[in-house]
């Protein structure tokens, strides 16, 4: 019996003077959608740009098999002379093209996947590094001269950032979610109903949070934050991209790191990290019982993913101790409650 096919996302994009793919906007992407529809898309799939009639011929395909919504972008698309594209994952494999790369990211920020969920292998070297302006995205060999037209004309062509990856509230805003600074939020980062991005929070693509939870720290790619939790101002957390090594690492629920923490090992669920205390699973850290002595010392990661832990730095010795967290410190509920 054959699998059902992973994904399928109709998009409209930016493409160079070359013709190929910058970015892709999947308005409406499907997770498993039908055999059926993937049987009668499966021509019309590929990396080229579609015609009018090609996307004319997808809308009707698309109403046929109950998919009206998708169908009436597909008729807008038609409309428009922007290029357009159809991406069939029949498997989830590492991407092969921009348009599937975008595709599994939207993927993430539609909440369809959570992280960990689908294969990202190679992704970097995928992506295109883009200029993000006013204007859209532009091929970075073609800035320039999209930057003197504009002065031609006099106009100033802003450019916000220069990354492979763009803000993910210019493609997908989730619904329950606060963000304060938008330009701090990766497309493919997963926002779990009720999460808080203040100001100084960063949430990588393959990366986010359960929810709620209020994030004024770092998510580093590939780690999860469990429901509950609070990333203190400028808090941070080891990526697998950048230390982490093959080590994901997470935090759980209603954890609390403080302003200016870290992790470099998995939490478990209600364990607190004190500010000022970076974490490692290197670290040599004195566990003690429940009269505040030393009874042996252990590297981090011996702890890593067990609940109910306080790990602080004695003020008089500089040692990093951890001791069980009975009291699961309160966290803030007004501000959980993402109003």
């Amino acid at each position: 019996m054959q699998d059902s096919p992973f994904a399928l996302g109709l998009g409209i994009g930016t493409q160079n003077s070359n013709g190929a793919w910058l970015e892709v906007y999947f308005p409406l992407p499907l997770l498993s959608p039908s055999q059926a529809l993937a049987d009668a898309l499966r021509e019309l799939a590929s990396d080229n740009a579609l015609s009018a009639s090609d996307l004319n011929e997808i809308a009707v395909q698309l109403d046929a098999h109950d998919q009206g919504e998708l169908a009436d972008i597909a008729e807008q698309f038609a409309a428009s002379d922007r290029p357009c594209v159809l991406t069939l994952l029949t498997q989830d494999e590492a991407p092969q093209s921009v348009p599937e790369g975008y595709l599994k990211l939207h993927l993430l920020s539609h909440r369809l996947v959570k992280p960990h969920g689908t294969n990202l292998t190679g992704l970097f070297g995928i992506l295109p590094n883009i200029a993000w302006t006013n204007e859209g995205a532009i091929d970075i060999e073609e800035l320039p001269q999209r930057q003197l037209k504009a002065r031609l004309e006099g106009r100033v062509l802003e450019v916000s950032c220069v990354d492979k990856f763009p803000k993910m509230t210019n493609y997908v805003v989730p619904t329950g979610v606060r963000i304060a600074h938008t330009a701090r939020v990766r497309l493919g980062a997963y926002l779990g109903e009720g999460t808080t991005v203040m100001h100084e929070g960063f949430v990588n693509f393959n990366a986010g949070t359960d929810g709620p939870g209020m994030i004024e720290g770092r998510i580093s790619a590939g780690v999860v934050v469990g429901s509950g939790s609070d990333l203190g101002g400028s808090a941070s957390t080891l990526g697998t991209l950048s230390g982490g090594n093959n080590v994901i690492i997470s935090v759980g629920k209603e954890c609390l790191l403080g302003a200016n923490a870290g992790t470099g090992i998995p939490l478990g669920d209600r364990c607190t990290i004190e500010a000022g205390l970076f974490v490692t699973a290197g670290s040599r850290v004195q566990v003690l019982d429940h009269d505040g002595k030393a009874v042996e010392v252990l590297k981090a990661r011996e702890l890593a993913g067990k609940s109910d832990l306080l790990f602080r730095r004695n003020s008089q010795t500089g040692a990093m101790e951890c001791l069980t967290n009975k009291s699961a410190i309160a966290l803030n509920e007004e501000l959980h409650a993402n109003n």
